[in-house]
Formats: C-alpha cells, sequence, structure tokens
C-alpha cells in the first residue's frame, strides 16, 4: 500500500476513536461512514473510496497468510491492533467483486458493570464457580463489552485459569490475580469446539467461549459447566426463552429431553441486552435478566419456555429485571425517549403498564 493511501486509513481510524464511533464502513463508491450512537454518518469531507483502495486496506490490514483464503473465501475475520490504545474486529468481504470493510472498534480499556450502565447483580455471575452464563441479544448490542467485563471482574477478584476461545480476539485482558490463556480460532485451534474439549486437560477453571455456533460447542460447553467450569458464551437470541428454544432446537429430537435436563442443571443464568440512544448522547444498555431457579429449572426441563418471560416479571424480588420493566425505568429517568423505548419492547402493552 502507497504511503498516501496508508495514512488516509491511518487518519480514518484516528477518526474512529476521536468521535466515539463504534463502526467504520469502508466500501468502494461510497465515502467512509462511521457509526456514532448507533447512527451512520458519512464522512463528507473524504473523497469515496475506489475499488484499488479498499482491496489495498484490507490487503494491508490482513496477517501476511490470510490474503489467499481470503480471495478463496470472499470474507474474513481478524482482529487488528491501531496503536497502543485501539484494537478493530474487522469483517472483510465483497460486493459485487469489490472489497468491502466492516470495522468495529475495540476499547483498550475494559470498563466496569457501572461505567456501562450494567446492573451490580451480574458481580454476582462473576463469584461463580461453576455454571453455564449467556449474554444475548443482535448483533451490535454490547455483549463481546458485557462479556469482557464479567471476565476482567474475575481476574480482579479471584485466583482462576481463565481461558478466552475467541474468533477474533478482541478485548486483551492484563492478567492481575488469574492466569489468562486467550486462544484464536484459525491461529491457535481450528475451532470452537476442538478448544472446548482441550480446556478439559488444561486446569481450566473458567471459559469464554465467543460465540455459540452449532451443536458441537453447545453440547462441550454444557458438558463443562456440569463438571465444574464456569462457562460464559453469548448467542444471537432476542431474550431468555428465545435463547433456551435455540439451544435445544439445535439438536436432533432424539437428544432433546436430555439436552433439557443437562441446561436446567447447568444454566446459571442469562442476560439479554439492547443499547437504545440516549437523550443526552451516546447509548445505554435495556436489559432483562434470568436467573436460573427450581421454578426456571422445571420449565426447562418440562418444555415450557413459553411460562419464562411470566416468571421473570414476577421473579424481582431474587434479582431477575424484565426488559419491559427495564425499558420503562430509562424513559422515567430521563434517559431515552419513549419512542424508542416503545420500539424495543418485549410486550408493548406490558411496557406501557410499567410506565
Amino acid at each position: 500500500m502507497n504511503e498516501a493511501l496508508s495514512a488516509r486509513l491511518g487518519t480514518l481510524l484516528d477518526t474512529v476513536v476521536a468521535e466515539d464511533a463504534s463502526d467504520l464502513h469502508l466500501s468502494a463508491g461510497n465515502n467512509p461512514i462511521l457509526r456514532i450512537s448507533g447512527s451512520l454518518v458519512p464522512l463528507l469531507q473524504q473523497p469515496p473510496l475506489t475499488p484499488e483502495e479498499t482491496k489495498e486496506m484490507l490487503r494491508s490490514l490482513l496477517p501476511p497468510n490470510r490474503w489467499e483464503k481470503f480471495e478463496q473465501d470472499q470474507s474474513t475475520d481478524f482482529s487488528y491492533a491501531h496503536g497502543p490504545k485501539a484494537r478493530f474486529r474487522i469483517n472483510g468481504y465483497t460486493v459485487q467483486g469489490a472489497v468491502t470493510i466492516a470495522m468495529r472498534l475495540i476499547p483498550h480499556e475494559i470498563r466496569t458493570f457501572q461505567d456501562l450502565g450494567l446492573p451490580p447483580i451480574l458481580e454476582v455471575f462473576s463469584q461463580r464457580s461453576q455454571g453455564f452464563f449467556l449474554v444475548v441479544g443482535p448483533v451490535g448490542q454490547g455483549k463481546s463489552t458485557t462479556l469482557a467485563t464479567i471476565i476482567d471482574r474475575i481476574n480482579e477478584t479471584r485466583a482462576e485459569h481463565i481461558v478466552t476461545i475467541e474468533d477474533p480476539i478482541e478485548y486483551i485482558f492484563e492478567q492481575k490475580k488469574s492466569l489468562i490463556h486467550q486462544r484464536e480460532v484459525h491461529i491457535d485451534t481450528p475451532d470452537f469446539h476442538s478448544a472446548l474439549n482441550s480446556a478439559f486437560r488444561e486446569d481450566v477453571n473458567v471459559i469464554m467461549v465467543g460465540e455459540m455456533r452449532n451443536q458441537e460447542t453447545i453440547s462441550s460447553a454444557v458438558t463443562a459447566a456440569e463438571t465444574g467450569h464456569l462457562v460464559l458464551s453469548t448467542l444471537h437470541t432476542n431474550n431468555a426463552a428465545q435463547t433456551i428454544d435455540r439451544i435445544i432446537d439445535m439438536f436432533p429430537p432424539s437428544q432433546q429431553d436430555q439436552v433439557r435436563v443437562q441446561l436446567a442443571g447447568s444454566l446459571a443464568g442469562i442476560f439479554s441486552q439492547r443499547l437504545i440512544p440516549r437523550i443526552s448522547g451516546g447509548q445505554l444498555p435495556a436489559y432483562e435478566l434470568l436467573i436460573n431457579n427450581s421454578a426456571i429449572s422445571n420449565l426447562i426441563r418440562e418444555g415450557r419456555t413459553h411460562e419464562i418471560t411470566t416468571v421473570i416479571q414476577t421473579s424481582s424480588q431474587e434479582g431477575m429485571i424484565d426488559m419491559d420493566r427495564s425499558l420503562a425505568e430509562l424513559v422515567r429517568r430521563g434517559e431515552v425517549t419513549i419512542e424508542n423505548a416503545y420500539e424495543r419492547a418485549n410486550d408493548p402493552k406490558t411496557f406501557e403498564r410499567y410506565l
């Protein structure tokens, strides 16, 4: 890549950090585009990119041995360090034959529960010695950031062996009280499933899996949680009830009853979150929290997941949090508009009742 294009790319990455943007999009024929507080903002002072420029940018960002694989697959995921204070999770892909790049900023500093506006009760899950805990929600809702905060809290308070399995590695953890090993899929291990299986022989206490992508990974994760490990991961689901259904539906019918029993016994909790534009600027989360108690465990075991939302709504005294109640509280505090909250409500009538 020539010096002028390299300087332009560096300037764009600096702009992401300076503008507190979450993402940068680079595509042929378009100006570079930032995502700021959930909205796309074109950088009109920057000229549109050519196909040759996006291709050279991706080639310069990719590890040297990955370009040939990208040309074969037409997509790639990796992470990239920009100076000492910024990392990016990058997806390169092709659109009508031209290279396109989506870059997600990973802040260098891992923030606390309070900094992120997360409920203090998440601290409880960072202190568990075993169980299966999931952070769920659509793409781009802060799941990885929440998981990183939980891992960092364990690191600050407990002397444990923590292994993360990621594709790609996002947050870089500084070892504090814990021993932390971060493994990247395609570099340190062929896949999530293989890394999970090898973790059983690595004297591990805490396992963080970047994403539950298939039946094999989920099966290994549940087994790890049953055998004395704390397993943390994410799923692209909307709420706790849907998450449990998604997990069970990944298995053939002949295995589903067994999976229900395993999940009923090993699940610690499910935290679902949505990022909402804050009236004063930026974004903040609304959330749902399921805590696995005897009532939830029985519903999972008996296949009555449609009743789970009702249990969450009526169990606030046990620490559970209903998404619609969380949204209503943000509106009452003047943090978000009622329109933005209403769009994200699970049940608009329940949301209105909480108001």
